[in-house]
């Protein structure tokens, strides 16, 4: 196991997405985001095909801060039940897992801010 892992999800805009996508970077929850090309996703919602352009994103984080990632993802969303998607990764780089690693560390913790 790489201890890398990537969260997808997909925003109405870009300027939501980019939002969302910098604060969780700044928050140190995801390492980086990557910010796709728009997509046309075709869904049913609430009992009506739907057809909307959409901007997906993954985000590199780390096995640990995943689960934080995705909560923190779900409060920000501007959709009322957004996709986030954990994808496994079965391997990667040792030292782009080490950056990953290096880029989520809880600057709280590291700080010696946390308190009992």
């Amino acid at each position: 196991m790489s201890g890398v892992a990537l969260v997808y999800t997909l925003f109405g805009s870009a300027g939501s997405a980019e939002r969302v996508a910098r604060l969780l970077v700044e928050e140190r929850l995801a390492a980086c985001a990557n910010m796709l090309p728009s997509c046309t996703s075709i869904y049913e919602w609430k009992g009506a095909v739907q057809r909307a352009a959409e901007v997906p994103i993954l985000f590199k984080t780390t096995l640990d801060r995943r689960d934080a990632l995705m909560a923190r993802l779900a409060e920000l969303h501007e959709y009322e039940v957004p996709a986030i998607l954990a994808l496994p990764v079965e391997s990667a780089h040792s030292p782009f897992a080490r950056w990953v690693a290096e880029q989520t560390v809880d600057s709280s913790i590291e700080n010696g801010s946390v308190t009992d």
